[in-house]
């Protein structure tokens, strides 16, 4: 295995091997399902990942970065390149904004709560957030300006807590697309400060849905509103029920949506002082600006390690440790494609996981095979705009997680490194 380069071997065993607290050496995290093994990564193959970062770094495309590939519940390679910030080395627990990977775990958690029976997937979200009983669609009503053709629709039955998870309840974002319902994301400020989710929550549900409910794939705040569902359901703020059922527990001790802790402040990896925009007015959030909005679809930070520990657990199909968070059933409801043929939904063209793929519960989702964009069928991933990305392949029982913060990078780092992971199967 190749070892982290710039931390010691006590970190190694922190950040791969322990749970909470406890520092004590353990055995590297285990596959606990039986699966059948198709293919064996090669640790030499896989070396050609030192020449693409350290070329990535040494061009300037990248600050630095921390990866890992972890395959029959084992890390098979493992390293740190570049700098974290400019007075430092990227080390194996710098603290990462994570952006959209912050869906996934927000998905897992609502799914959490369907099986404890608290939360029905059919649910309306009405019943938690009582504004989306009004809500309508936006439709553009040909002749006159911007305002006079602008019409309200009802909708045709009412968004459900699945709409929400596929991204197909008609909640869109605002910082993409002309249509009348994104020009009007784009206009309000839903992004006041120190907005709580419920605040934030009500303050989207007079915006009009960017379509009928379960009609199209429509990337935006649905996991957001997603998370306030969790609180009224569970009493609780999202962030206090991440870390009680999902964060403790599973050892994820560096992930939180702000961080005040100094230590781990230090620890926050920083994209180039050129490369912090996301998007035409928006720059990369500081971690340290504490404030009441917790973002359930992009708000979180976390490690490596943290990230990891996640994806084993989804990859040991719910179970770490001994420790069951959601059965086998559920995630693979979560990891199949519910948006394809049959399912009468289409598919927008901003930000879809690509040709070859459909769409679960938070997850993108692997449907054929694609020359160009090697992986198995039931592969499942997604990424952050900060430049994070993870897949989860389930047929080679393995899980791939990059981190790095450089929001420009983003989509070329991941058509590469998929490329080279694939080259090292043998």
């Amino acid at each position: 295995m190749k070892r982290w380069r710039s931390s010691t071997a006590a970190v190694l065993v922190l950040t791969l091997g322990c749970v909470g607290t406890v520092v004590a050496p353990m055995a590297p995290l285990r596959a606990e399902a039986s699966r059948p093994i198709a293919r064996t990564l090669s640790p030499q193959k896989l070396l050609a990942l030192d020449d693409y970062f350290r070329g990535l770094v040494a061009e300037r495309k990248i600050p630095g970065a921390v990866v890992l590939i972890q395959q029959h519940g084992k890390p098979v390679y493992a390293d740190t390149f570049g700098n974290r910030d400019s007075g430092h080395p990227m080390t194996a627990d710098s603290i990462f904004r994570l952006y959209s990977m912050s869906k996934p775990i927000t998905s897992v958690a609502a799914m959490m709560l369907v099986e404890d029976g608290k939360l029905k997937l059919d649910d309306p979200v009405s019943n938690y957030i009582a504004a989306f009983a009004r809500a309508k669609v936006g439709v553009d009503v040909p002749g006159g300006d911007e305002h006079a053709s602008f019409g309200l629709k009802v909708l045709r039955r009412p968004i459900t807590i699945a709409d929400l998870l596929k991204h197909v309840s008609g909640i869109t974002y605002g910082f993409y697309g002309e249509d009348p319902a994104r020009k009007r994301y784009a206009q309000l400020d839903v992004f006041g400060r120190d907005w709580d989710n419920a605040t934030w929550a009500e303050r989207i549900a007079k915006l009009p849905l960017a379509q009928q409910p379960g009609t199209l794939w429509n990337y935006g705040h649905s996991t957001d509103i997603l998370g306030r569902v969790i609180e009224v359901v569970s009493g609780q703020m999202l962030g206090r029920f991440l870390k009680d059922g999902l964060f403790e527990p599973l050892g994820m001790t560096d992930t939180s949506f702000y961080i005040t802790d100094p230590e781990q402040r230090a620890r926050v990896a920083e994209p180039f002082a050129s490369d912090r925009m996301i998007g035409p007015v928006v720059g990369m959030h500081d971690p340290a600006d504490v404030q009441l909005w917790q973002a359930g679809g992009s708000g979180l930070n976390g490690t490596v390690a943290d990230y990891a520990r996640f994806l084993q657990m989804l990859l040991n199909g719910g179970v770490l440790d001994g420790r069951r968070y959601l059965s086998a059933r559920a995630v693979k409801e979560m990891t199949r494609d519910h948006i394809g043929p049959g399912s009468g939904i289409a598919r927008d063209h901003f930000y879809f996981p690509g040709a070859a793929s459909g769409f679960g519960y938070g997850f993108a989702v692997r449907t054929k095979l694609l020359a160009s964009e090697p992986g198995p069928v039931g592969e499942y991933r997604w990424d952050g705009v900060g430049g994070t990305f993870f897949w989860v392949d389930p047929v080679n029982d393995m899980f791939v997680l990059v981190m790095t913060q450089a929001p420009s990078q983003r989509w070329r780092m991941e058509v590469d490194v998929r490329k080279i992971v694939y080259e090292a199967l043998e």
